[in-house]
């Protein structure tokens, strides 16, 4: 795996670009990238990585989550219920013009120390 940047802001760029090509060579097809809204609840509205469409139609709404030392839970611990009101309130805005949505799924891609996991239907929209 090639993570070469020292910013924080660099490396969540290095990794979500390697979610994104991992995601891929499983057959997803990419939507949007770092699908981000200004405004609505709270301070950060609502924010998704990635979204991708799976070989059976389903919206996948990924977050990626890196975390180079495993201390205080690992990057999967990290996504708390905050996090996952603004990854679902920004799917819903996502697919608010589609005339009908599509089956969706929220999953999380997660590099700690260097290993990539991904975990579909990591959590649901309840």
């Amino acid at each position: 795996m090639l993570i070469k940047s020292l910013t924080s802001k660099g490396l969540g760029d290095d990794c979500e670009a390697l979610a994104l090509k991992h995601l891929q060579r499983q057959g997803l097809a990419l939507l949007a990238r770092n699908y981000r809204l200004s405004s609505g609840p709270g301070r950060r509205a609502g924010e998704v990585d990635l979204i991708l469409r799976d070989r059976d139609g389903t919206v996948v709404f990924v977050e990626v989550r890196a975390r180079s030392n495993p201390n205080f839970g690992g990057a999967a611990a990290s996504i708390g219920l905050a996090k996952r009101q603004r990854i679902l309130y920004a799917a819903r805005h996502f697919l608010q013009d589609w005339a009908s949505p599509p089956p969706c799924r929220f999953d999380v891609v997660v590099i700690d120390e260097g290993r990539i996991q991904w975990l579909p239907a990591a959590f649901d929209a309840d």
